[in-house]
């Protein structure tokens, strides 16, 4: 069995360090890319939003032309 000495730990703790800085650096990445996709995400459904707000308006808007035609239809039934 090889001897334990102190220049061994030494290298094998420099291995380790130097592994865990690359995985804090590939952490940092994933972390900037989440608050990326969070901000997507946030802009999707401010747009979903403006959509379901357009689609209001315009149903609104057909109601309203709905009732008119309707109107129409009825005066043009009784002869006026």
């Amino acid at each position: 069995m090889a001897e334990v000495t102190n220049e061994l730990i030494y290298e094998v703790l420099k291995k380790m360090q130097d592994r865990l800085s690359g995985i804090e650096h590939s952490v940092q990445e994933v972390r900037t890319e989440i608050v990326a996709l969070r901000g997507h995400m946030i802009a999707v459904q401010q747009d979903v939003a403006n959509i379901y707000g357009r689609m209001a308006g315009v149903e609104v808007r057909l109601d309203r032309i709905d009732r008119r035609l309707e109107l129409a239809t009825d005066a043009l039934a009784h002869g006026m």
